[in-house]
């Protein structure tokens, strides 16, 4: 069941290259009432959370709802010409679901002719957003993360789920406030898991409602020629990358330790780093495991409208390469936090070389 929102206020903040908002809303809970907030880039699905675990009285609830915004708006915030909801918080956030994806290994131009020359692999589109599964159990609609772990949804996905006349567990990437569903593991309490990856996907297109901007399927090609076509209009207009599936795969949760029946092969190159230390001017310093000793993979400034992440937190970023020769990251661009990653992906593994003669 939905949650009635008492009051709501959405702001944003945009300077250079940065897009952010946050939303903050008052909303039931028991026997009182509860300040609940979603913030991160405009485009991406966003982190959320709760200014007060337990409820409080409206009174109270309101005083923190004014409090936390107008620290918001100190920061350089606006607020939006119209207001809107942030995710709903359902109680049981960060619990473990049980359920796991799949997760993909990166591929090397080299072995993308093979695979885009032949039949037995689909094409899609990477987005740039989070791996989201959405479970719909009767009334019940439960997001769950890429690590298994019970997350908020937008509203407006939670609606679009709730059009599905029937449980189901859907698989996908969250951008924003749309999920952009690939894969389909669970219909009337069938497990599809078994089933060739090319009549799952023939399933989804099934089961997802027409005309819901909120939920949608990936558009999906087998034909060399349409593959081959796709690949280089997404790579032409500086697209994240692509997503190259086996089509007469099962579904198979955890990552290989190499290859596999999902594969990606990115454009723009990114990495999941450890927060080791704060070197002063809003700059941190990023690590990697190789094997099993933390080594260090250079520098990032972080931007003024983002706080500092913590030593230990797991973050984002954007680089050009890396140097063979000293483990850093070139021109490297910070994204954000990745509550969604655990430290031990954090791997050097993850990064393309380069070797300071091939750069010079």
């Amino acid at each position: 069941m939905q949650t009635t929102t008492i009051l709501s206020k959405s702001l944003h903040y945009r300077e250079g290259n940065s897009d952010k908002v946050y939303h903050a809303a008052i909303e039931p809970k028991d026997d009182g009432y509860i300040v609940s907030f979603a913030y991160g880039r405009r485009g991406n699905t966003l982190n959320t959370g709760i200014k007060n675990e337990t409820p409080v009285p409206l009174e109270t609830a309101t005083k923190l709802f004014s409090k936390l915004v107008a620290s918001k708006v100190a920061k350089g915030y606006q607020p939006d010409g119209e207001a809107a909801k942030p995710y709903e918080q359902i109680g049981n956030e960060g619990i473990d679901s049980g359920i796991r994806c799949q997760l993909l290994n990166a591929i090397d131009e080299s072995e993308l002719s093979r695979l885009l020359n032949g039949r037995t692999h689909c094409l899609q589109e990477k987005l740039d957003g989070r791996r989201l599964m959405v479970r719909k159990q009767g009334d019940t609609i439960t997001g769950i993360n890429r690590r298994g772990l019970v997350v908020a949804i937008p509203d407006a996905i939670r609606e679009a789920v709730e059009h599905i006349p029937f449980d189901v567990l859907i698989d996908g990437e969250a951008v924003g406030d749309t999920l952009h569903a690939f894969d389909l593991l669970e219909v009337k309490g069938n497990d599809f898991r078994h089933r060739r990856y090319i009549d799952r996907f023939s399933s989804l297109i099934m089961v997802i409602p027409t005309n819901l901007p909120a939920l949608r399927w990936v558009n999906t090609s087998v034909a060399p020629n349409d593959k081959v076509e796709i690949y280089e209009e997404l790579r032409s207009t500086n697209r994240e990358g692509v997503v190259i599936k086996e089509v007469d795969a099962p579904y198979s949760p955890g990552r290989p330790n190499s290859g596999g029946p999902q594969l990606k092969f990115k454009f723009v190159e990114s990495a999941s780093f450890i927060v080791t230390g704060h070197n002063g001017k809003r700059s941190v310093t990023l690590g990697l495991f190789d094997s099993n000793e933390l080594v260090c993979a250079g520098n990032v400034t972080i931007p003024p409208n983002q706080p500092v992440p913590a030593k230990g937190e797991v973050v984002e970023v954007r680089y050009l390469y890396a140097f063979r020769e000293s483990g850093s990251v070139y021109q490297p661009v910070y994204l954000g936090k990745r509550i969604d990653i655990p430290a031990t992906e954090c791997v050097t593994d993850q990064l393309k070389y380069k070797s300071q003669a091939e750069a010079a």
